[in-house]
């Protein structure tokens, strides 16, 4: 299938429809400038929104160069990285840092000390901070007072006064303090691009050929969803999908943090990047390329480094608020004392980096680590948002429960059939059926020793159940409605047992053969084990209210209200009233965190102030969350609430030490307590530290 079409052209214009355009990831600008190289191309335009491709060429220019071209794109050679940077921090880079600036500030600081001949000195020292001076009145036409402006004012007024010492001694602390910041910033990114696995450069996938399924090695890994990959020991799946065949031992510490391998096996889920130790699986090709969950993580993770919370926001606001501050110090310091060494050194004395560095550095180091834990906060705001966060709102299935039925009783209404050859007949119908009450019943069959019975062709009718033959006679499985009302099914007789069992809170899966009832399987999705400890540890950490929203009646939902001591309850809710609830309780003045993991719970994630995905739920619920779960563990909840809770502790600490130091640095170089050097060792001193504490960043368990 092509993943492009031609929409229009001229003698001398083409314009094509783009698929590729449709991932949100592309990025157009590495897209025009491939497309560009082109021979007989004179121009590209983009327009992503109508994903569009505008093509300006030659007379003489063949199309068919274009469609050639377009037909090999793919989505991964074009992903889009964050690139914005700002005066104290860098985006990713693999460039490491610098050490040429230290270099040269050191030299001159050394050699300096050995020249007798004053002309010959300040030309060394104008040397050695030329870059310096060049940058800082750069930046002060173009952004106006900065730190780099001040400090670049301090080392001119100390080789104008032919204080060489000085000037050298403060180049050099200010060389060594940005090299310092550079370097911890690249570790910090460093962390952060352990999360981007290396593509999977080849792997095994089923094809048929000559009429023939065999398994064919494809090195430029260009896998379609359906396809089934085969992946066996040592290998890295490269695909999200379902196990069609095999069984084995898969390292998921990448992705969730669980250091123990976890046993796979039909039926079961996989996601990219994870990594088989022992066995060989069949995986159903679900989520592909740029779609899985290595690269979704990747890219969430890089277009968040960038996002400003409102802390840094503050913080940054008040440093730009503190260097003119800084600078009616040193005017009127020197218009009062006539001292160029204490205005020197006041300029010395400067909030910025310390204030604008350690705060993204921080925010990044929590969202690597989280990631390493199975965690995946997409942004600095949506860790404060769940530090501020004081309501948890659980909806019900797939949270506070497994998210997985489980087989709790077997009832036969015939006396020549047994319970187990009930559950029998039943696995061996719904074996191939990939659906949850399917899974359960055949999975409560093998627990038993499963007996298969032979039938017929089975088949699926959607949303009611299936349908086969046994020794000719028929046999139909689903719900009461298709068995009773499209079977016609008497149900009569059994109505009392019936009624019993649905009042005990179990789901029915109702068995017909030969035209009469005959059982029903009870199921039930049990609460998770730890889901009552959890609850009391968010208490501990601050949440004031929980709250539990449930499609079951009120009398279940109190039940289960009352054992996990939950505050409030919703019950006999349809899904599209989540999200007036949601608004209903931030309308109240609430901070609403909501945990969820259905299609239909992508409205109250969106709503809320913070939205939680669990990680078996749909992708529109993953995408659409402020933290997605990748570990399908009630505890994760917490976890991240500690984690936002133990940052924003880590940036306000940060924050009243740069305030709180660099006030007295300026204040002891204001009275002349402070040389220039012994300032600048004192500044940079500080940010060196609390950039450490914010690489350093918070545990987590």
């Amino acid at each position: 299938m092509k993943n492009f079409k031609k929409v229009h052209s001229t003698r001398n214009r083409a314009r094509y429809k783009l698929n590729l355009l449709k991932d949100k990831y592309v990025d157009i600008n590495i897209l025009k400038s491939t497309l560009e190289k082109i021979d007989g191309i004179l121009r590209v335009r983009i327009n992503k929104e109508a994903c569009s491709v505008i093509f300006d060429f030659d007379d003489d220019f063949e199309c068919t160069n274009i469609e050639d071209k377009l037909s090999t794109l793919k989505s991964e050679e074009f992903l889009n990285t964050s690139n914005n940077s700002s005066s104290c921090i860098s985006c990713i880079s693999d460039d490491a840092p610098s050490i040429k600036g230290m270099l040269r500030a050191s030299s001159a600081l050394v050699s300096e000390r050995f020249i007798k001949n004053n002309t010959l000195k300040a030309a060394v020292s104008t040397s050695a901070a030329l870059p310096m001076l060049i940058d800082g009145t750069k930046e002060l036409f173009s952004e106006g007072l900065t730190s780099k402006v001040l400090e670049s004012a301090a080392v001119g007024i100390s080789i104008y006064r032919k204080d060489y010492l000085a000037a050298n001694s403060t180049n050099a602390m200010l060389e060594l303090g940005e090299y310092i910041e550079e370097t911890t910033v690249h570790k910090s990114d460093d962390l952060l691009k352990e999360l981007s696995k290396p593509n999977v450069e080849e792997a095994w996938v089923e094809k048929e050929i000559d009429g023939k399924t065999t398994e064919v090695l494809i090195k430029s890994v260009n896998i379609q969803i359906g396809d089934i990959v085969i992946v066996g020991i040592g290998n890295t799946i490269p695909v999200d999908g379902h196990i069609m065949d095999g069984s084995a031992s898969v390292n998921e510490v990448s992705m969730t943090g669980e250091a123990e391998p976890v046993t796979k096996q039909r039926g079961d889920r996989v996601i990219s990047g994870t990594i088989v130790e022992d066995g060989r699986l069949k995986i159903w090709a679900e989520y592909v390329g740029a779609d899985t969950a290595t690269q979704r993580i990747k890219h969430y993770i890089e277009n968040s480094l960038n996002e400003k919370s409102s802390v840094q926001l503050k913080a940054t606001k008040l440093a730009d608020k503190l260097v003119p501050v800084t600078l009616g110090l040193a005017g009127v310091s020197y218009v009062i004392t006539k001292d160029f060494e204490r205005t020197a050194s006041i300029l010395q004395a400067d909030y910025s980096c310390a204030l604008k560095l350690a705060t993204p550095v921080a925010f990044k180091s929590t969202i690597s680590k989280a990631g390493h834990h199975g965690i995946m906060i997409k942004g600095a705001k949506s860790i404060e948002a769940l530090y501020n966060a004081d309501t948890f709102v659980f909806d019900k299935t797939g949270t506070l429960t497994e998210g997985e039925l489980e087989v709790i009783s077997v009832e036969s209404y015939d006396q020549a059939w047994s319970e187990e050859d009930v559950l029998n007949l039943t696995a061996s119908t719904e074996e191939h059926y990939f659906h949850p009450v399917a899974e359960a019943v055949v999975k409560a069959a093998k627990q038993k020793g499963f007996v298969h019975m032979h039938h017929e062709e089975v088949e699926f009718i959607v949303a009611h159940g299936v349908k086969t033959e046994v020794d000719g006679k028929s046999v139909v499985i689903g719900s009461r409605h298709f068995l009773e009302d499209d079977e016609k099914i008497d149900f009569s007789v059994h109505k009392e047992k019936i009624i019993k069992s649905l009042e005990n809170g179990k789901t029915l899966l109702y068995i017909g053969f030969d035209g009469k009832l005959l059982g029903t399987i009870g199921l039930a999705d049990n609460l998770r084990h730890n889901a009552k400890e959890s609850i009391q540890q968010l208490r501990r950490l601050g949440v004031k209210n929980i709250v539990m929203l449930t499609g079951d009646t009120k009398k279940k939902a109190q039940m289960i209200a009352e054992e996990l001591d939950i505050d409030e309850v919703k019950a006999e809710l349809l899904p599209t009233e989540k999200a007036k609830i949601i608004k209903e309780l931030m309308d109240e003045g609430r901070k609403v965190a909501f945990v969820g993991d259905g299609i239909n719970d992508a409205p109250a994630l969106i709503s809320a102030n913070v939205g939680i995905s669990m990680s078996r739920g749909a992708d529109i619920a993953k995408a659409t969350a402020d933290v997605s779960l990748l570990k399908d563990d009630i505890s994760a909840v917490v976890e991240a609430k500690e984690l936002a809770n133990k940052t924003m502790g880590l940036i306000n600490a940060n924050f009243n030490a740069t305030v709180g130091i660099n006030s007295a640095i300026l204040a002891g170089a204001t009275f002349g307590l402070f040389s220039p050097i012994v300032t600048a060792v004192l500044h940079n001193g500080t940010t060196i530290g609390l950039l450490l504490n914010s690489i350093k960043g918070v545990k987590v368990k």
